[in-house]
């Protein structure tokens, strides 16, 4: 990667951090956990899609402990969100979409890029993208014992997955390309927020019996 994919990366990965630990933070704040509580799901949030990413395509999860800027940014980010007014949370939430989607789509190109620079295969490369992009989110919604949103609210994995396969297949190359690839994702993804874009579902319920009619 060139100079200015770098720093491009680096910036979207700051922002996506920012946005991933104060949503962990807040979902912490509602479940009315304590302050190590806020700074685990802040933390888990924002970098458990990087270390199940890492894990599946081989890269030491140790060198999450390189990321020293990005974890006390994070933690920061933890920190004033169980500081500030009330009020302030409030408004985050009303751009918590926005910033989740730059999170979403800076991550999952973050993720693919790793998965091709280790020479992994098309699906590999999907599954990264996907991992990095989603992951923290799964693993917060788990440990505040939510259903996971990502799997059942608007389109949003199906996005980081397209993100892969794009690059996976080589069709999205160089830093011009992969800003503009960022941008079309975050579009996407708001698109499906506010147009209320769903994958098909099948409701299921077994424990209710059929009624027996009386003769």
């Amino acid at each position: 990667m060139d100079e200015l994919l770098q720093i491009n990366l680096q910036l979207f990965s700051m922002i996506g951090t920012i946005a991933f630990a104060i949503s962990g933070a807040v979902v912490a704040m509602e479940e009315e956990y304590d302050i190590l509580g806020v700074f685990v799901l802040a933390l888990v949030t924002a970098f458990g899609g990087g270390v199940v990413r890492n894990v599946l395509i081989g890269i030491p999860v140790t060198t999450l402990w390189e990321q020293r800027t990005y974890f006390l940014t994070a933690l920061i980010a933890a920190f004033l969100v169980f500081i500030v007014p009330v009020s302030w949370i409030r408004k985050w939430k009303t751009w918590e979409a926005l910033f989740d989607a730059i999170g979403l789509s800076a991550f999952a190109i973050q993720g693919a890029l790793y998965a091709t620079q280790m020479n992994a295969p098309l699906s590999a490369v999907i599954v990264a993208a996907m991992l990095t992009g989603i992951g923290g989110g799964i693993i917060r919604d788990v440990l505040a014992g939510r259903k996971p949103l990502v799997l059942r609210d608007e389109i949003y994995a199906v996005w980081a997955m397209l993100t892969g396969f794009l690059i996976g297949l080589g069709w999205v190359q160089g830093s011009w390309q992969l800003l503009v690839l960022f941008a079309v994702i975050v579009v996407l993804r708001m698109m499906s927020v506010f147009r209320r874009w769903r994958l098909p579902r099948r409701a299921l319920n077994l424990t209710e019996e059929p009624s027996m009619e009386k003769s």
